[in-house]
């Protein structure tokens, strides 16, 4: 049981790591940009400041360059959109090489109707 615990404690501090890099990046842009979605130019204050993303313009959220190069605000809509657009155009954001399903549910349905009648 101790690898069980070894393997918690990596996984924590992995998490940490994460959640301190995520936080490191977002005050930085915060810092560095106005408050304002760099698509749909809505402004945001103290109060709704949670619904403002920082976008990595490459998709790789361990590229964080001081300047802030690699990084757009925008709110959540328009963060949604863009991932979205570049799912739809084939792009990676996030996808896994996953294996299409071989499984078809419905493939006797018919026989079965027949069989129930």
């Amino acid at each position: 049981m101790a690898d069980a615990g070894k393997l918690d404690r990596l996984v924590a501090d992995a998490r940490r790591a994460a959640d301190e890099r995520s936080l490191t990046y977002r005050e930085r842009a915060l810092g560095i940009y106005p408050w304002v979605c760099g698509r749909c130019a809505r402004s945001f204050t103290r109060a709704n400041l949670r619904e403002l993303t920082v976008h990595h313009r490459d998709h790789n959220h361990d590229n964080n360059p001081p300047d802030g190069s690699n990084w757009e605000l925008l709110c959540l809509y328009c963060h949604d959109n863009e991932h979205q657009r570049q799912l739809e155009a084939g792009g990676s954001a996030g996808a896994t090489d996953a294996k299409a399903a071989t499984h078809s549910p419905f493939a006797d349905l018919k026989a079965r109707l027949e069989r129930g009648k």
